[in-house]
This record gives structure tokens, sequence and C-alpha cells, in this order.
């Protein structure tokens, strides 16, 4: 290259730089700091920052973020979102300028992750390419869709008498070590060839049992299709507090985009709890039992998320799932009943169930669902109609037969045929039925094909049903999982395989006979009896 060149090139770069710096001009970013003024139990006092706004997030020293939540004249008070033993007063704090949000999207399935979004799983940072704040509108009334499509569970008992629908919010209560968290995890695991997406949030657990919830659906390939949000509880309650409010904003991404969700928040006692400590920190004007006074709007604004969008929002679905401790079964306490008449139904756990092992120890007096037979197949209408009547009955003579009281023939039969209905609604855990399988049980159930099963023999008998019930033609499955009414022709076939599956458990007619000789002295005798009752039942009322 010639020299002259070689210099007009080097003249023409510098020419370029000068005409930048000249027309460069330096400007001054305003920054608003703070300083904390003092630090409790997760919660910071903050003086200065005078353009705050309300949830805004703040930072201070150590990367911690926190939550503006109390605006006073001289001070604001922040929730902390982290470890906080490092900071003092005197330290600075700085706005964001923004909201606290979460990262969205399909990157998140089969991750486990704090509300901050960072993984607590040691697979590496979570790719997300979309953020959405954590407190967001529910969706407008118009937007939605009537709940119509059921969300199968997978547990005979609540399929049958208590079904969910995909939009619904059902909640699961009961006191503790009843099987709560069971329930929604066998939820979890029936989701996988349905396309549902489920997000579980353990909210203040124990370290034990979040990671034995991990391994379970590791082991059953569920953690395909879910995502999970954990807080133990060690953590700050500011974390636990905004828990709940970060799964919503994960779900409602996938619900926007036209899919069906599942969400879990296990459990809402837990946040209740949390989210008081922090009124009471932040002195704010403790109510009944010492709860703040917006205690229902924190569960209320929560739970209204979730809902059935029309088609032309792209058709998704949000069903919910909260779950409430009680103590000493007291569902009339203040939390379980603003939770209960938020929410568009519920399961009651009970102890008593539970320790006589029936399992799941769902109260079927105690439970409904608000939505009801709008969410179900009608061939579980046709099926479980008269069950729960049935049982009911069965429950109430059941009390009134332990006190020794001699029973009519019918009154015996209704007894004899509850028990084979509590034995059938009978699950073990992580165990989840499909739908032929259920309609096979419940069709046999209500033409009383079990009532001459011993009932030490109902379990094998009821294995057996469920092993015919892979005989059921495909045409026919399709059909009890569409919307149309159960045929005779599938009736009949069913109950014919059903038939044929408990023959060897019922007692040979030979058998039979011969108990009938057996009791016929009985029957003789029970006129001579007969009339010593009735004085004595017309004279208890009295």
């Amino acid at each position: 290259m010639e020299p002259e060149s070689l210099k007009s090139v080097f003249d023409s770069a510098f020419a370029g730089i000068s005409q930048v710096r000249e027309a460069f001009t330096p400007q001054l970013t305003p920054r608003e700091v703070g300083t904390i003024t003092s630090v409790a139990t997760g919660i910071a006092k903050v003086s200065g920052l005078p353009g705050v706004g309300y949830d805004e997030l703040v930072t201070f020293p150590g990367d911690v973020l926190g939550i503006a939540f109390n605006l006073d004249a001289d001070e604001i008070g922040v929730v902390l979102l982290g470890e906080y033993w490092h900071l003092h007063a005197g330290d600075e704090v700085q706005r964001t300028g923004r909201v606290m949000d979460v990262a969205v999207g399909d990157g998140l399935l089969g991750r486990v992750i704090d509300p901050l979004g960072r993984p607590l799983d040691g697979e590496g940072p979570v790719a997300a390419n979309k953020r959405l704040p954590v407190e967001r509108p529910a969706a407008p009334i118009m937007d939605r869709a009537p709940v119509t499509v059921p969300l199968q569970t997978g547990i005979k008992v609540i399929d049958a008498l208590i079904p969910v629908g995909r939009g619904q919010r059902e909640l699961i209560l009961g006191d503790r070590q009843t099987g709560k968290t069971a329930i929604a995890i066998d939820t979890i695991l029936n989701q996988r060839d349905h396309h549902v997406v489920c997000v579980y949030c353990a909210i203040g657990q124990r370290a034990s049992a979040v990671a034995k919830a991990v391994a379970t659906l590791r082991e059953k390939g569920a953690m395909d299709y879910t995502v999970l949000i954990v807080t133990e509880g060690n953590d700050p309650p500011g974390l636990a507090y905004i828990a709940p409010y970060v799964a919503t904003s994960i779900a409602e991404s996938f619900m926007e985009a036209g899919r069906d969700v599942l969400i879990v928040y296990d459990d809402l006692t837990h946040h209740a709890r949390a989210y008081r400590e922090l009124s009471l920190l932040l002195r704010r004007p403790p109510g009944r039992e010492a709860f703040p006074g917006d205690i229902f709007y924190i569960h209320s604004r929560l739970l209204e998320r979730a809902t059935h969008l029309r088609q032309e929002r792209g058709g998704g679905s949000l069903t919910a799932l909260p779950i409430i401790e009680t103590e000493a079964q007291n569902i009339s306490a203040y939390i379980p009943t603003n939770l209960i008449s938020i929410t568009d139904g519920q399961i009651y756990l009970s102890p008593s169930l539970f320790e006589l092992g029936v399992l799941p120890a769902v109260d079927v007096g105690k439970s409904v669902s608000r939505v009801g037979g709008k969410a179900q197949r009608a061939a579980y209408r046709e099926v479980a109609g008269d069950l729960k009547l049935g049982y009911a009955q069965f429950e109430e003579l059941e009390t009134f037969s332990r006190f020794g009281a001699r029973l009519d023939e019918d009154t015996r039969k209704i007894i004899e045929h509850g028990r084979r209905i509590r034995a059938c609604l009978k699950q073990p855990e992580f165990a989840p039925v499909a739908v032929p399988a259920q309609i096979a049980v419940l069709l046999a159930l209500t033409a009383e094909l079990f009532d001459l099963v011993p009932l030490d023999r109902m379990p094998d008998a009821e294995d057996a049903l469920r092993k015919a019930a892979v005989d059921i033609p495909a045409e026919v499955c399709e059909r009890l999982d569409s919307v149309e009414k159960l045929r005779d022709e599938d009736r009949n076939l069913i109950i014919e395989i059903a038939r044929k599956a408990l023959e060897e458990f019922q007692p040979k007619p030979e058998k039979s006979q011969e108990t009938e000789e057996h009791s016929k002295p009985d029957a003789k005798a029970e006129p001579k009896s007969d009339p010593k009752p009735e004085p004595q039942t017309e004279g208890k009322p009295k």
C-alpha cells in the first residue's frame, strides 16, 4: 500500500473519531437511593426513596431483593426475598423501577425452582425468553367459558362422587397427615396421557416432604409435564408469601397458549401464616386470629385467576387444587371458611376414616363439587347417580346398627351393599384408575354384582374386574370418554364382563342353599321378637 493512501485512511478514521467525540454529550441519569433504618425477621424499614411505588422491587447489598409493601410518609416497609443476616441499618437501597416478575415458558417443564426463578435441582440455569408479572388481574368474565370438560383425577371416589372440571377450583382440606398431598400427587400422575401441564407449589413445606414428592414424580415419569415451585420452612416469609402468585403466573402462561393446566397450592395455611407474620411485623392492624383485614383478599385474588377461557382467547383452562390444613376437624375456622367460600367445592378428608384404613379418607357427606355433573362424563352420571345416595344411607344406618338394634332384611341389605361401596372406593396411593376400569367397577356396584362377594375377598375381586376391563372394546372405551350417554348395549356388555370376572369370588349355589336352611329357624324366631322393640322405638323420642 502506498504511503499517501495509508495516510488518507488514517486521516478519515481520526476525522470520524473526532466527529463522534464532538457529537457526544454526557447525560446524567438520576438514581433514587435510600438507606435502611431497621431490619427485622423478613422485613426492613427504609428511609428515602420518595418516588417508590407499591409492590415495586428494590435492591439491597448482596443482590437481595425486596418488595415495597408499606408506603408511609416517612419510611417504607419492605418485604425481603432472601437471606438478610448481612443487612444493617445505614446500608444503601436502590429502586429498580419494575414490579416482581418471573420467567415463564416451556423451559420450566421438569424443573424445580424457587419463587425468584433460581434453580434448585442442580441442572443449570432456567431457559426462558419471556417474563410475566407475579400479580396479574384475573381474566374478565366475558373472556370466560363454562366448565364442561372433566379433569380426571384417577381416584374413583372423586371422579364418581365429587367430579372436578377443567377450570374449577376444588379445595382439599383435612387435619394433618390425612392424605391431602397424596390426592394432589395422584391427580398430577393421572394427567400423563391427558395433555395437562401441572404446576406444584410447595409453600413452607419440610425439605424431606418436598424431596419425597419430587422423587415420586420423577419415578413415575410425571416431571416431563410438571413445574415445581418450592419454598421450605426455613425460607424467609416473603418467599412463602409470593410463591403461589409466582406459580399462578407460570401456569397462566401455559393457559394463555391454549393449554389445560392443573395447579396445586400445598398449602395455603402456611401462606396465610406467612402473610400474618409479615403484616404484624409491619405494624398492620390485626383482626380475627391476628390475621390482617385483607387475608380474604390475598386468597380470592389468587384463586380468581383459575378459569376456563373462551375459544377466542385460546380455550385454555387453569384448574386449581388449593390445600388447607384444619385443626381438630374444625372446618368452620377462619381460613378454611374463607377458602370454602372462594372455591367451587371441597374434598374433606376425615381422620376417623383414615384411622379405619379407608384410603383415600374422603368424607362424602362433607365433600361437594359445586360444578357437579356439568363437569362429568354422561356415562359417569348414569352409573354414579344413585351411588352417593346409597353410600349416605349406608353411613346413617351403620351408625344406627352399632347400638345393637335388630335390623330387618332391607336394612341389612343396604348396609351390606354400602360396605361393598366403601370397599370399592378404597384405593392405594399412586395407583390412578383409568376411565373404563372405573366405569366397570361402578356399574358392577350399581348392578349389585359385588353384594355376594365376601368382604375379605373384595380387593381381589375388584382387581380381577379391573384386569377384565382391558377386554372392553376400543370403540366402547371411546364412547365412555365422550359426551355420549351410556348405551344399553354397552352397559350390558360391561355388566357381562364384570359378571364373568366376579364369578369365581361369589359363593357356589350349594353353599347358598345350606345357608338358607340354617337361616330358617332365625326367620321363625324373628316374628316373636318383633313386637318387643316396637314400643321401645316409639318411646325413645318421648
